[in-house]
């Protein structure tokens, strides 16, 4: 699958990649509207959509909230060390790490760090809960809270741009 999805991302053509750039910054506009946008007309842009679908650029349609707005004020960097590397305290870290909704981002990492996780909570008392949930469910030999002061930049859109042809 990775490998199809990889010589798919090399055939797309200028318009694949205005159409997806088009789809990021707003996937609620119209067909017509994309069309107009990238200078063709509309069944080609929905051909193509469909294309990309298929396979597996495009995986799925979804929403942006703003988390402020519903209370999710503390955004949390958490860096995480184990000193455990079995095959079975990673499945039960992972699977404690899913199952938590404050987990925005989990990233296993490179370096002195092993996991890197971004959560979203109200406040710290709740960052707190969750903290302790985590290592009620697994062991952990370090754990390190940074809070996001102000969130600079944020973008859930992949830099098309500057991908090859």
């Amino acid at each position: 699958m990775i490998e199809r999805i990889t010589q798919v991302a090399h055939d797309l053509d200028e318009l694949d990649r205005r159409i997806l750039i088009e789809l990021q910054q707003d996937a609620s506009q119209s067909l017509d509207d994309i069309a107009r946008k990238v200078s063709s007309s509309k069944t080609p842009v929905w051909n193509r959509i469909r294309k990309l679908r298929k396979a597996g650029i495009i995986t799925r349609d979804t929403v942006l909230l703003d988390p402020e707005a519903l209370g999710l004020e503390a955004c949390f960097f958490v860096l995480v060390r184990t000193s455990a590397h079995e095959a079975d305290w990673q499945a039960r870290f992972l699977h404690a790490v899913r199952a938590r909704p404050e987990v925005m981002e989990a990233h296993r990492l490179a370096g002195d760090i092993d996991y890197l996780l971004k959560v979203r909570v109200p406040n710290a008392r709740a960052y707190d809960r969750f903290y302790q949930a985590l290592i009620s469910e697994v062991t952990i030999h370090n754990v390190t809270a940074l809070l996001s002061m102000e969130e600079i930049k944020f973008t859930t859109e992949l830099p098309l741009e500057h991908t090859k042809s």
